[in-house]
C-alpha cells in the first residue's frame, strides 16, 4: 500500500466500509430504465399459445399475450396458481415427495411468505405490475439494528444474543481507528497530501466514533445498557464488545457480517404486498382466469412439423392439446422429468442447471413477544447454526398475535433440515430458536414448514449458476427451440426475484410477437 492513490484508498475505503458498487452494476448489467406497460403492435390474429407453469411467469405471459389477440391456454399442475410466490395461511395444503401432503391450522389472517417477501425499490417492473394490478404495497423492514446476532461456539461473545447494532458499530468502529492509525503514521505512503489525509481521517472520526485521540469508544449509537428517560436518567452505554472477542466468538465470519444494507438486491427502501405476497398471484390470476387450468400435470412435449403437442392429465384422465407455440417456465428440475423432444443443447441446459435447497417454517405465537419484550419489529436475527435467519414480520405491528419465519435456510442446512419430519422441523426450530428467545416456550402455538427442493412440481428453490452453467446451458434456453419458448426467473440474472419471472416473460412475448408478426420488435429491459 505504499503507492496508494486517492482514487485507490477511496476505493479501498468504501470496501471497507461495505459500500462497494456490486459486480452486475460494474457491469452495466443493471442500468436503469423506466418501467412501462408494452407498446407492441400489431395482433396475434387468435394464435394458439400454450403456457406451460401457472406462476408468474407463465400468468405474465398469458396476460400479455392476450392483450394482443392471442388465445392462451395455461397448465399448471397445482390446484392454486402462482408457483414460489405463495403466502402460507389457514387451509394452505401442501405435498412434498417423501412426505404426506399437510394442511396449515393457522388462526384466521395470519400468514408467513413461503416463497418471495420482499420486492427491492429498484425492481421497476415488479412494481409496475403491483400498480397495473391494484395490488397495494407497504414498506417492509430488511434492516433493523434492534435484531440479534447468535453465534453458537466457544468464544467469550459466543451463546449470547447479540444486537446487531453493537456488531455493526463496535467493527465499523475498531476499522476506522486502525485505519486512521495508519494514515496518521504515515504507513500508507505519501501520495495523499496532508489536506487530503486530514480530510479522510475526519470522515473516518465520524464514521467510527472516535475519541479526540483517534481511538474507538462505545456511544448511544451502538444502543443503550439503561435508557435515558425523565429526571435524573440520562442513560447508560454498555461497554464495546473487545474486537478480538467478535472474531473469536464467529460474530465477524461470513455467515454474520452479510450486512444487508450494503447488498444491492437487498437495499432500503423495500416493499411487500400488503396482505402477502400471494395477492400479486392472485392479482394476476384474475386476469388470466378464463386461460388458466389447475390440477393439469403435463408429462409430454412435443415440437411437431408445425405447432406444439403437449399431453398433460388431470382427475379425468390423460388429454392431448395442440398449439401455435409453447412457453414453458417448468422449473428445470421438474422440466427435466418431462418427455420432449428437444435438441441435445437444450436437454444439456435443463439437465445441468442446478437449483438451491432452501426452506422455510412458520411459527405462530400467541404473544408477539419480539415486540413487546425485545423491540423487535421488522427485520432479521442472524445465527450460525441451523436456523440461518430468523424473520420478523413486517406487518400488523402491536396486534395481538404474529407469525416469526422460525429459519430461513440454504444448501446443506436447508438439505439436512428437509431430511427430517414435519414435527422434527418444529422441534429443531423450537429448540434453536428458545436460545435467542426463551419466550417460545410459553408462547409457541403451531407451526408449518416448506422445504421447496422437496416440493411437487418445484424442485428447488431457484436456479444457481456457475461460469460453466452460465456460459454454455444458459445461452441454449434463451433461444427456442423451434416452437417451443423457455421463461422464468432462472432465464435471467434475477435469479430468486419476482422480478425475474416478469422480467422473462416480457422477453418470450416480445419475441413470439415479433415472429408471428414477422416484425423485429426491440424491447429494452428494464432489469427489474
Amino acid at each position: 500500500m505504499k503507492n496508494i492513490t486517492r482514487r485507490s484508498f477511496l476505493s479501498k475505503g468504501a470496501m471497507l466500509a461495505g459500500g462497494t458498487y456490486p459486480a452486475m452494476m460494474a457491469l452495466g448489467m443493471l442500468k436503469p430504465s423506466p418501467a412501462h406497460a408494452f407498446n407492441l403492435t400489431g395482433s396475434g390474429n387468435g394464435k394458439h399459445i400454450i403456457i406451460l407453469g401457472g406462476g408468474l411467469a407463465g400468468m405474465t405471459s398469458a396476460y400479455e399475450l392476450n392483450k394482443l389477440g392471442y388465445r392462451c391456454t395455461i397448465l399448471e399442475a397445482r390446484e392454486r396458481a402462482g408457483g414460489r410466490c405463495w403466502s402460507i395461511r389457514n387451509g394452505s395444503t401442501h405435498t412434498e415427495v417423501d412426505k404426506p401432503a399437510v394442511t396449515a391450522r393457522f388462526d384466521d389472517g395470519l400468514y408467513f411468505n413461503a416463497g418471495p417477501s420482499r420486492i427491492p425499490h429498484h425492481h421497476e417492473l415488479t412494481l409496475h405490475y403491483c400498480k397495473e394490478l391494484g395490488v397495494p404495497i407497504q414498506v417492509y423492514n430488511n434492516v433493523n439494528e434492534g435484531a440479534y446476532y447468535f453465534a453458537e461456539g466457544k468464544g467469550p461473545l459466543s451463546n449470547k444474543k447479540v444486537r446487531a447494532r453493537e456488531v455493526h458499530n463496535d467493527v465499523r468502529g475498531y476499522m476506522a481507528e486502525l485505519l486512521t492509525k495508519s494514515i496518521d503514521h504515515g504507513s500508507l505512503g505519501t501520495t495523499l497530501t496532508k489536506e487530503d489525509a486530514q480530510k479522510v481521517m475526519e470522515y473516518l472520526a465520524a464514521e467510527g466514533g472516535l475519541d479526540i485521540d483517534k481511538l474507538y469508544k462505545a456511544s448511544a449509537r451502538r444502543g443503550y445498557s439503561e435508557s435515558p428517560g425523565a429526571g435524573d436518567k440520562s442513560g447508560k452505554v454498555a461497554e464495546a464488545h473487545k474486537l478480538a472477542d467478535m472474531i473469536q466468538s464467529g460474530l465477524m465470519d461470513p455467515d454474520f457480517y452479510n450486512v444487508a444494507e450494503y447488498t444491492y438486491e437487498l437495499q432500503m427502501t423495500m416493499f411487500q404486498a400488503v396482505g402477502g405476497m400471494d395477492q400479486i398471484a392472485k392479482a394476476m390470476q384474475k386476469k388470466v382466469a378464463p386461460s388458466l387450468k389447475l390440477g393439469a400435470e403435463v408429462i409430454n412435449i412435443t415440437n411437431l412439423a408445425e405447432g406444439v403437442k403437449v399431453t398433460y392429465k388431470d382427475a379425468t384422465g390423460t388429454h392431448i392439446l395442440q398449439g401455435d407455440m409453447c412457453i414453458c417456465t417448468l422449473p428445470l428440475p421438474v422440466l427435466s422429468n418431462v418427455n420432449n423432444n428437444f435438441s441435445g443443447d437444450v436437454s444439456r441446459a435443463i439437465d445441468y442447471i442446478s437449483y438451491n435447497q432452501t426452506g422455510k417454517i412458520g411459527l405462530q405465537f400467541k404473544r408477539r413477544f419480539w415486540e413487546e419484550d425485545d423491540h423487535i419489529y421488522g427485520g432479521i436475527t442472524h445465527t450460525n447454526n441451523e436456523l440461518t435467519q430468523i424473520f420478523y414480520p413486517s406487518y400488523d405491528y402491536l396486534s395481538k398475535k404474529g407469525i416469526l419465519i422460525g429459519y430461513y435456510n440454504f444448501n446443506e442446512k436447508a438439505q439436512r433440515t428437509g431430511e427430517l419430519s414435519y414435527p422434527d422441523r418444529e422441534k429443531l426450530a423450537l429448540q434453536k430458536g428458545r436460545l435467542i428467545h426463551p419466550q417460545y416456550d410459553a408462547e409457541f402455538e403451531r407451526s408449518f414448514s416448506v422445504s421447496w427442493h422437496k416440493t411437487k412440481y418445484n424442485m428447488g428453490g431457484w436456479a444457481v449458476y456457475n461460469n460453466e452453467t452460465r456460459k454454455n446451458q444458459y445461452p441454449a434456453l434463451l433461444k427456442p427451440d423451434k416452437q417451443v419458448y423457455f421463461a422464468g426467473e432462472h432465464l435471467t440474472y434475477l435469479n430468486a426475484w419476482m422480478a425475474g419471472a416478469f422480467e422473462s416473460a416480457r422477453s418470450v412475448v416480445t419475441a413470439i410477437h415479433g415472429r408471428v408478426t414477422e416484425q423485429r420488435v426491440s424491447y429494452p429491459a428494464t432489469k427489474g
